[in-house]
C-alpha cells in the first residue's frame, strides 16, 4: 500500500506539471493563433495541440520517475502504448470541452478552462488505471527484461509439423 501511495504521489506531481503545460499551451493558442473569434474550432485544435505537448512531458516524467522500476527496455513500444492511452484521455477531455463549448454554448475563456480542468481530471483517472494495468504493469516489465536466447541454425529443434515429414 505504501508503494502505491508513493507512486500515486509521483503520478500526481508529473500530472501537475503536465497540467500546467497543457493549460498554458491551451490558453496561449486559444488567445492567439486559434482564437475562437477568428477560427470557430480554435478551442478544439488548441486542446489537441496542448494535449500532444503534455503527453510528451508526462511520458518522460512517468517513464523516468513514476514507473521507473516498471518501465520496459523497449522504449518505442512503451511509448506507443503510452500515447494510445494518453489519446484516450485526450478524447475524454475533448468530449467534455465539446459538450461545454459547442453543445451547451459556454464559450468564455473561464468556461473553456473549467471544461479543460474537468476533462483533464476524468482523463487522469482513465490514464492512471491503464498505465498501471497495461503500459507499466510489473509482469510486462519483467517479461520484456528477460534475455532472448538465440540458437545457431544447426541447433534449432524442429517443431511437430516438421518432425512428421
Amino acid at each position: 500500500m505504501r508503494r502505491l501511495i508513493a507512486q500515486l504521489a509521483r503520478f500526481g506531481v508529473v500530472g501537475a506539471v503536465g497540467f500546467v503545460v497543457d493549460t498554458a499551451v491551451f490558453n496561449l493558442l486559444r488567445g492567439t493563433v486559434l482564437n475562437p473569434d477568428e477560427i470557430h474550432s480554435g478551442p478544439f485544435w488548441a486542446k489537441v495541440v496542448s494535449t500532444i505537448v503534455a503527453i510528451f512531458v508526462n511520458w518522460m516524467g512517468n517513464r523516468y520517475w513514476t514507473f521507473r522500476d516498471q518501465r520496459r527496455a523497449v522504449a518505442a513500444r512503451e511509448g506507443v502504448e503510452f500515447v494510445v492511452v494518453s489519446l484516450g484521455g485526450m478524447v475524454i477531455a475533448l468530449a467534455v470541452l465539446g459538450v461545454s463549448h459547442y453543445a451547451m454554448g459556454l464559450t468564455s475563456v473561464v468556461a473553456d478552462n473549467v471544461a479543460n480542468i474537468v476533462g483533464l481530471g476524468l482523463g487522469t483517472v482513465f490514464r492512471f488505471w491503464l498505465y498501471k494495468v497495461w503500459v507499466y504493469h510489473p509482469e510486462r516489465a519483467q517479461r520484456t527484461a528477460e534475455p532472448v536466447v538465440e540458437r545457431p541454425a544447426d541447433q534449432v529443434v524442429a517443431g511437430p509439423e516438421v518432425a512428421g515429414r
